[in-house]
């Protein structure tokens, strides 16, 4: 029991590691990626669009495996280290996610709010930082929870490339004739993502005086 125990908590880090650096540099790089999308200047916002779209639009699975195998394949370079490559995976692929969710909260703010601060005499980055960007985390704060959450439970997709998460951890023990250890890595999400749950709720009544 305390050597199975030890053993998932081992894969629990590596899970908690993906998670934070993920969200360490996808939440800023998707703030700029929404800014790109949204660019009055065509050709990068289109750039960007399409960017979005096709990361998006195929399997998180399948960008893991191009990134990890890719650039050995292709230009016969040094493959990344497989939890780097990991999160340079993870880190783009919510990257561009977080900056649709970023592009709605923006767009969702009234226009007439930067219009009276452009009135007033203050700079657009005056009005972004003072004025719409509290707005803007009020109204992310679900679909970013939602994110959030659904990022825990994607990060056992990095067993394709050899990465020991939680439930490769767990699995192994299917060898030996015991199964409830992967019931076992079931509690660690449910606690992780009902932490997250707890904190996000808290966070998004922190934020109702913007109702």
């Amino acid at each position: 029991m305390l050597s199975v125990t030890l053993t998932l908590l081992e894969g629990l880090v590596v899970t908690l590691e993906l998670f934070g650096l993920t969200l360490l540099f996808a939440l800023p790089l998707g703030l700029i990626i929404s800014f790109g999308s949204m660019s009055r200047c065509t050709p990068l916002r289109r750039v960007v669009k399409t960017i979005v779209w096709v990361v998006r639009g195929t399997p998180l699975m399948l960008q893991i495996m191009v990134v990890f195998y890719g650039p050995g394949l292709m230009f016969d370079l040094p493959l990344l280290p497989r939890f780097t490559a990991a999160v340079v995976t993870f880190v783009i692929n919510y990257a561009c996610y977080f900056s649709e969710i970023y592009r709605g909260g923006i767009q969702g703010v009234p226009v007439g709010q930067r219009e009276a601060g452009l009135v007033l005499g203050m700079t657009r980055s005056q009005i972004f930082f003072k004025v719409t960007l509290l707005q803007i985390i009020k109204r992310i704060v679900p679909p970013m929870g939602n994110e959030f959450i659904t990022l825990v439970k994607d990060t056992a997709l990095v067993r394709v490339i050899s990465v020991y998460e939680i439930i490769w951890m767990g699995e192994t023990y299917i060898r030996k004739g015991m199964i409830w250890p992967l019931f076992y890595t079931a509690v660690f999400y449910l606690l992780i993502n009902g932490i997250l749950t707890l904190l996000l709720g808290w966070f998004e009544k922190k934020m109702d005086y913007f109702r």
